[in-house]
């Protein structure tokens, strides 16, 4: 049985291995159309479905704010990852700088009272917003000095279709890593 069980798990790594462009998930398939990298297919949705800005400026603004979130993103990944505790103090210091970079954008479209471009959500408010939830909860306050991010993110899981995935069963919060649970 463990034989068996051992030569499964090499099946299905194989099998994986088949569709990894760049030796990692997430793969998306549309149709005949498979693409690869987490930003990419983000971008590629945003596009598809209407919510990557609405003019070529609008557009253009979402990418490079969703460039920000992604740098912070992998900065949290670094500290759930590579970093031990000790570190936490200095990486809430980092997330609290890189934090007040999203408060001025916000700050700058309709007062904070919107979106982070333009009047419609992007794919770029996502991405914050999911990334904005992993680090609460490293830190469930680490948005209290920030009253518009707290106000938006607040505003954006109303919304609600999103509300409504967020607790359905197909999208239950599983620990990150065995020491973050």
């Amino acid at each position: 049985m463990m034989r068996w069980a051992a030569a499964r798990e090499e099946e299905v790594k194989n099998e994986y291995s088949r569709y990894k462009v760049f030796g990692q998930l997430p793969r998306l398939q549309d149709g005949g159309f498979e693409l690869y990298q987490s930003n990419t297919i983000l971008r590629y949705l945003g596009r598809k479905y209407g919510v990557a800005g609405s003019n070529e400026q609008e557009k253009t603004i979402a990418e490079m704010v969703n460039d920000g979130v992604e740098d912070l993103r992998m900065k949290y990944y670094k500290f759930l990852f590579l970093e031990n505790e000790e570190n936490k103090d200095k990486y809430l210091e980092e997330l609290s700088n890189q934090l007040g970079y999203f408060e001025k954008i916000l700050s700058k479209n309709a007062n904070g009272t919107k979106f982070l471009v333009g009047n419609g959500i992007t794919y770029a408010d996502y991405h914050l917003v999911d990334t904005l939830q992993c680090n609460l909860d490293v830190s469930p306050t680490c948005l209290s000095a920030f009253p518009l991010l707290s106000a938006y993110l607040e505003r954006i899981l109303k919304r609600p279709k999103l509300s409504e995935y967020l607790k359905s069963d197909g999208r239950k919060r599983r620990p990150i890593t065995p020491k973050h649970k």
